[in-house]
């Protein structure tokens, strides 16, 4: 175990294809989910507690007042499941630095489970093997082996079985925050309601089992924005526009400002925009930042890589 605070950079990510299969017995879906991590971070650092306190958290950064500071954060969680797994006392302080949106279709808390999972492991000194960490990474939530992984990878099953996927890029990329979260277990029930209101059915019967496209596939490995802009695919979208209208006015004001394509970021509210070069998304975020249709636009570039130790003192 090392007496220093351990720090641990993750980065959010963007679904360039989010395939969602019907629902299941379980009330899961199955998912061709086609990850790009982004350069937008969040930093959790980890230092010894007090015997006995168990996990404590804290965080700094906007919209903190949006997340559970106790064991429902994902964060604690990560740390009781790796003291359990190697039997050790979780007493751990975590503080967590957000940057990513919270609860804005971008992985944000599935990030920070990452880093505190890296974190506690390195604080520790558990040297625990990297398929051990995805293990409990996949037990965590579907999106958080990714946020360990970075890069770009194909998530099958829930999102959680993944294949890494080559990428040239750079791809360049806007996000344009939107006031508020959305919940995406509400998400995924809207979009259930919105099959079965069309009258296709919306389980693994009616629905046709989800699976990477090609073409998509061929783009990133060719860093090529003009083809991955012809084939970027969102199928929460409609319900993520459903239960917030106002999404439509973000995602036209970024498409008419200069934007290859865009869409909504996972179970959304945040609106991802590919713009053709770093110049171009630059001027899509000052147009997007004073549209009024967005909280506020950031630019960053993908891929990115995973959660990663940046300091150890």
């Amino acid at each position: 175990m090392t007496a220093a605070p351990v720090t641990v950079r993750v980065p959010a990510k963007v679904n360039v294809q989010l395939a969602v299969g019907g629902r299941r017995p379980d009330g899961f879906h199955d998912l061709a989910n086609v990850f790009l991590a982004v350069g937008l971070y969040d930093e959790v650092t980890a230092t010894a507690g007090a015997a006995g306190e168990g996990p404590v958290i804290t965080a700094s950064g906007p919209d903190v007042g949006s997340i559970p500071l106790d064991a429902t954060n994902l964060a604690a969680k990560a740390a009781l499941a790796l003291a359990a797994h190697h039997g050790v006392a979780p007493d751990v302080r975590l503080h967590i630095v957000k940057d990513i949106p919270v609860a804005g279709g971008m992985a944000g808390g599935s990030a920070d489970a990452a880093a505190a999972l890296l974190a506690c492991d390195t604080l520790w000194g558990l040297g625990t093997p990297r398929e051990q960490l995805l293990a409990i990474c996949a037990e965590l939530g579907s999106d958080v082996p990714f946020s360990l992984v970075g890069g770009a990878a194909l998530g099958e099953g829930r999102g959680e079985i993944l294949t890494p996927l080559e990428v040239a890029g750079p791809f360049h990329w806007v996000f344009a925050v939107a006031d508020g979260g959305l919940s995406t277990p509400a998400v995924y029930r809207e979009c259930d309601r919105l099959r079965q209101e069309s009258g296709g059915g919306d389980t693994v019967a009616d629905v046709p089992a989800p699976a990477a496209d090609p073409a998509l596939l061929d783009a990133l490995r060719t860093g090529d924005p003009y083809a991955l802009a012809a084939v970027l695919v969102n199928d929460l979208q409609a319900a993520a526009l459903s239960l917030r209208p106002a999404l439509a006015g973000t995602l036209a004001t970024g498409t008419d400002a200069g934007a290859l394509a865009a869409l909504v970021s996972g179970s959304g509210p945040t609106c991802a925009f590919l713009a053709p070069d770093a110049d171009t998304a630059a001027k899509i975020a000052v147009t997007l930042a004073a549209s009024g249709t967005c909280r506020s636009a950031r630019p960053a570039a993908s891929p990115a890589p995973g959660a990663a130790v940046v300091r150890t003192a």
